[in-house]
């Protein structure tokens, strides 16, 4: 399945194991590819319940992972590599995904646990999304 944003292809790579034999290698949550698929997705996202989070950085640090989202306690951190190691940014800093509004999909994501109609409802009528 490719989901189509204004001028973005993602390509979903789910829960995977990311590997760089023999300097680093973490599972993530989920995690996608923009533009093409990849052998290190352009994405990742923790979601943190007990343990993880920014522990998991330099792992993807060593990955060469462009931008790692942590989903904790209804907040969404966002981290972007840059020469030094992780920063953390307000906004993502991928290509594409630089004017997604940040709060609408926390509000949205939140909104899913209990409804997911609704939340995906409202994320249609900020974001376009195109499934083929």
């Amino acid at each position: 399945m490719t989901i189509l944003l204004p001028a973005i292809k993602f390509y979903p790579s789910g829960s995977m194991t990311q590997e760089k034999t023999p300097e680093a290698s973490t599972q993530t949550d989920k995690s996608f590819c923009l533009g093409e698929p990849k052998l290190i997705p352009d994405l990742s996202i923790e979601v943190v319940y007990t343990s993880g989070g920014l522990s998991k950085l330099p792992k993807y640090r060593a990955l060469g992972v462009p931008e790692i989202w942590f989903w904790e306690d209804g907040t969404l951190r966002l981290y972007h590599l840059r020469e030094d190691g992780y920063e953390q940014v307000i906004q993502s800093q991928l290509s594409g995904l630089e004017t997604l509004d940040i709060d609408l999909l926390r509000r949205c994501i939140l909104m899913g646990e209990t409804d997911l109609a609704a939340a995906v409802k409202v994320l249609g009528q900020g974001i376009s999304i195109d499934r083929t």
